[in-house]
């Protein structure tokens, strides 16, 4: 079909039609090839996934739990298969009674009062602690940390929390504040992976550590006094001691030298007594073999014994008669001169 406009003849439409058809025919290939292009991208990606150093996947397929994969290229089945990267090996925090502000340029540790029920706890001797500390734990099974509870970092907490609570309550708040801490975090760890086990939560505590343990702010003051009235008491109490250990032990040493010396004087007077008593007995059966010479000797060892002791002694016969003291008159003039 052909037109004409006027007397010239005007243009081919037939030919115009077949351009805009040739034109439309060209770009639907390139459409579709486009199409095409976009199709098997998105069914690549669909069907290849990653897997971070620092993950682990867990497959789901249609919804049931298929398989965990590690770090590397993997397939799956596209529209079927579905996954979810769960980060394994970076360590977690949990933050009691208080909370980390962490900013680009600075990590920044603040308290408020909306943790307080966390940290303020009855510990043995009913006195008040204010404990904050921190937990640290790692997924050690992404199967069981997604599928096996319904919210695992608030079990978490809660776990924590209740056995905080418990190894407090069964220590002196003298413990708490000051020697047991590192012994508290210790029990703290071992109790609360032996719950998590117990639960099967695919958790693994790497670290609890206390914080800051203090007195609750109302009453600090009052605990500080008697802190310092403790220590007087110790420092008092040490100074005792000191002068104890200096006297009692001077004094236990003389009372132990007064009673050996004692003990070496009675037996030195019992065998002293027993020489005696045996050297009586010898002379009494010396005696009763010859009464008249014992009697003699010992008459004689006697008088001489008691001489000897004696200076410038005469004996005089009592039967002599007339005697001068002719001694005592020389002694007198011997000292005029």
């Amino acid at each position: 079909m052909s037109f004409q406009q006027g007397q010239g003849q005007g243009p081919d439409l037939d030919q115009e039609i077949r351009k805009i058809f040739e034109s439309i025919r060209k770009n639907s290939k390139g459409i579709g090839i486009a199409v095409l292009v976009v199709f098997l991208i998105a069914a690549t990606r669909a069907t290849i996934y990653t897997v971070e150093p620092d993950e682990e996947a867990i497959v789901i397929r249609l919804g049931k739990y298929k398989e965990t994969t590690s770090s590397g290229l993997h397939f799956k089945i596209p529209f079927v298969e579905t996954v979810d990267k769960i980060k394994t090996t970076i360590v977690h925090q949990a933050e009691f009674g208080f909370r980390t502000k962490r900013t680009t340029y600075r990590r920044t540790q603040y308290s408020d009062d909306l943790f307080e029920n966390e940290s303020l706890m009855v510990t043995g001797d009913l006195n008040v602690a204010d404990v904050q500390w921190v937990v640290q734990y790692k997924i050690s099974d992404p199967f069981k940390y997604r599928f096996q509870t319904r919210d695992p970092e608030r079990n978490i907490r809660d776990v924590s929390e209740s056995i905080m609570r418990r190894v407090v309550g069964d220590r002196l708040v003298t413990d708490v504040l000051t020697t047991g801490r590192v012994e508290i975090a210790s029990q703290v760890k071992i109790l609360m992976q032996e719950v998590l086990d117990k639960y099967d939560m695919g958790i693994s505590i790497q670290t609890v550590k206390l914080q800051d343990v203090n007195p609750p702010e109302s009453v600090k003051a009052s605990f500080n006094e008697v802190n310092e009235a403790k220590q007087e008491q110790e420092k008092v109490i040490n100074q005792a001691e000191r002068r104890y250990n200096e006297v009692i032990p001077e004094a236990r040493g003389k009372a132990d030298k007064l009673i050996q010396t004692a003990e070496g004087y009675g037996m030195a007077l019992i065998n002293r007594s027993k020489g005696d008593a045996a050297r009586f007995l010898s002379v009494l059966k010396e005696y009763k073999k010859a009464p008249l010479i014992t009697r003699k000797r010992l008459y004689l060892e006697t008088m001489e014994e008691i001489f000897a002791r004696m200076e410038n002694v005469t004996i005089v016969d009592s039967k002599v008669k007339g005697l001068m003291p002719i001694f005592g008159a020389m002694k007198g003039v011997g000292n005029e001169k």
